[in-house]
């Protein structure tokens, strides 16, 4: 948020990549966009210049005063998109003197080029992303179409470890070892429950990985060129996708490009001979035992991306992994890339930037619109120009932070022995100035793509980590359908899964409906519905109104659409928030979207009925 010396006026200004402030949020190289600020109408401005930064030398540029509608005072300017990538800025002369304005905010100092707003010329978004809502499905614990295929201890030996199925929900032997612990969930059992899905109102499905290996995770992959036989093979995967396209739904697939398994045929003939030409799609300190792998895991070892044939046969020829099953008969709409963070980094070699640039231009060959989505806990900032993923696990821009603030803060890395742990919850402005940092260090056309998560796999689940509490986890909730990006539901949320004692977050679906929470089933379908149908969810602009202590308020916009969403952790009743600097009128109408009352603008304050604890979503009706 802005400090707290600067005037107050500057709370008014605002600009965002999306429209009515950018005429074109996808231009071409050589095309002008009109860009244009919105301040309030009392602000003492003198004079508006857009700052660029065109082939290294900085120009400044007039704007003009365009129109008064109180409230708000519009400034705008030509910006001709002349590189592959433009960034700039704002400043702004006023009787209280010379201020700048970024994609964090406005300053009284010169602040970097780092927080400038940008633009992509020449950007082709996976335009049906804009209107998903995913699903994350961790197959074997989803559902069991086929019995028959349940894993059992006699089919494989995995260093001493034998695979158990277990029935439905039960929890498995103490010293069970986790990851050949199974349940027999498959892809026909998904299949046999998509009359949930479009009930739910989801359209697209986020697979954690099917391809063959001796886990139940599958992150241990040993053939990329199959899908595993326990989820029910190659064919059950086409009859998946048959089943999608029936109820005009798409899927993601998740890859492991980083490492592959243990038992993986690669590594096994690497391993076997030396001489073999896997070998060098290996890092070994000592053949065949002593190897590089993930974290150091032995199970997990680490692909080495100096061999062109390892990269030929990942993305490189015409039938590599990532793009064969971007094809038909299976026709993957999109890859999710399990640490992409560390993919081709080892050491003093460092290949990421060209390995993730080369696997984009394998994927929108075979497929332009697919979606390219990377595992990244942390700034991907580097990763989300353009020119690599098209989007990242936003744990790092959206879910960390609103964890810490209904929560508390907690920190951890793989070789250090306990956590960084907070008392308590994180401020309000902790939570919201990460928020706004994040969205400062990409375009906007990235943001819109980002995949936003309550939690994963890898992580609790919401409701465990609001303590069970509902209106925490509605509130969670509101915000994940809200913020700018794509919202994923982990399977199970919707219907109040939490941790399980024993399986964690990857505890097994339950199909019994008596047992669920049909509220909050409902209530996802409400959210799930409006975020399909709002263009100013989907495209919109975000704005920060309103931060103190307990309660957040912000708002979206896309041409005369505009949503307010309040969500408010406190148990005290959020009833009037100054949000005049948003633009919006007094006297203008909004109407809860999820229980129906109204609020209405006076003195430049929104007046809310009482609602307590949790988030409210309010849409402009007057």
């Amino acid at each position: 948020m802005m400090p707290s010396h600067l005037p107050h006026w500057l709370q008014s200004v605002f600009h965002s990549g999306a429209q009515p402030y950018v005429s074109d949020l996808y231009p071409k190289l050589g095309d002008t966009v009109t860009l244009r600020v919105r301040v309030h109408s009392d602000a003492p401005v003198r004079q508006l210049y857009l700052r660029t930064f065109p082939d290294g030398e900085q120009l400044f540029t007039r704007m003009r005063k365009a129109e008064d509608v109180p409230p708000a005072s519009w400034w705008e300017v030509e910006l001709e998109i002349g590189e592959p990538q433009v960034h700039y800025r704002f400043i702004m002369e006023s009787a209280d003197g010379v201020f700048w304005y970024t994609a964090l905010g406005s300053a009284e100092h010169e602040p970097s080029d780092t927080t400038d707003f940008r633009i992509i010329a020449d950007y082709e978004p996976p335009g049906w992303v804009h209107d998903a809502v995913f699903y994350q499905i961790f197959p074997d614990r989803f559902a069991n179409g086929d019995p028959s295929t349940d894993p059992q201890p006699h089919e494989y030996d995995y260093r001493g470890m034998r695979p158990h199925t277990y029935p439905w929900g039960t929890p498995p032997p103490a010293k069970a070892w986790s990851p050949v612990n199974f349940y027999g969930g498959d892809l026909p059992g998904i299949t046999a429950h998509l009359d949930h899905l479009t009930r739910l109102g989801v359209n697209t499905l986020y697979l954690n990985p099917i391809f063959t290996a001796l886990s139940n995770h599958k992150y241990d992959v040993g053939d990329y060129d199959h899908v595993d036989p326990h989820f029910g093979g190659d064919q059950a995967l086409i009859d998946l996708r048959r089943a999608l396209t029936e109820r005009d739904m798409r899927y993601m697939l998740d890859i492991v490009p980083n490492h592959c398994g243990y038992a993986s045929k690669w590594f096994q003939a690497a391993q076997a001979d030396f001489n073999a030409p896997e070998t060098e799609f290996f890092i070994f300190h000592d053949h065949p035992d002593d190897y590089e792998a993930w974290l150091g895991v032995w199970s997990l070892p680490k692909l080495n991306y100096e061999s062109l044939e390892l990269r030929r046969r990942i993305y490189g020829n015409d039938d590599a992994v990532f793009r064969k099953w971007l094809k038909a008969p299976f026709s993957a709409d999109g890859w999710r890339i399990d640490v992409a963070n560390m993919l081709g980094r080892q050491g003093a070699v460092q290949l990421g930037v060209q390995i993730a640039r080369d696997i984009r231009s394998a994927v929108k060959t075979a497929r332009p619109d697919a979606y390219l989505l990377g595992e990244n806990f942390y700034d991907a900032a580097p990763q989300l120009q353009g020119d690599q993923w098209d989007a990242v696990m936003n744990y790092y821009g959206f879910t960390h932070p609103l964890w810490f603030w209904l929560s508390h803060y907690e920190r951890a890395s793989y070789k250090l022995n306990g956590k960084i742990l907070s008392d308590g919850p994180s401020t309000t402005t902790a939570m919201t100035t990460s928020w706004l940092a994040r969205l400062a260090s990409y375009p906007w056309q990235i943001a819109l793509q980002q995949f936003n998560l309550l939690g994963s796999h890898d992580t609790p689940r919401i409701r465990s980590i609001v303590g069970e509490n509902d209106a925490l986890h509605r509130l969670a909730t509101v915000l994940l359908f809200t913020f700018p990006g794509v919202p994923s539901v982990y399977y199970g949320d919707e219907i109040g899964l939490t941790d399980d004692d024993y399986l964690r977050s990857r505890g097994c679906m339950n199909w019994d409906e008596a047992t669920w929470d049909g509220d909050l089933f409902a209530f996802h379908q409400q959210l799930i519905t409006f975020r399909r149908r709002s263009k100013a969810l989907q495209f919109g602009s975000f704005q920060l109104l309103h931060v103190d202590e307990d309660c957040v308020a912000f708002q979206r916009e896309w041409e005369r659409e505009r949503v307010l969403v309040v969500a408010n952790r406190g148990t005290e009743s959020a009833e009037a928030i100054p949000v005049a600097h948003g633009g919006i009128p007094d006297n203008t109408v909004f109407r809860d979207f999820v229980g129906g009352q109204e609020a209405t603008m006076s003195n430049g304050q929104l007046i809310l009925p009482a609602t307590g604890q949790g988030a409210t979503l309010w849409q402009q009706i007057a």
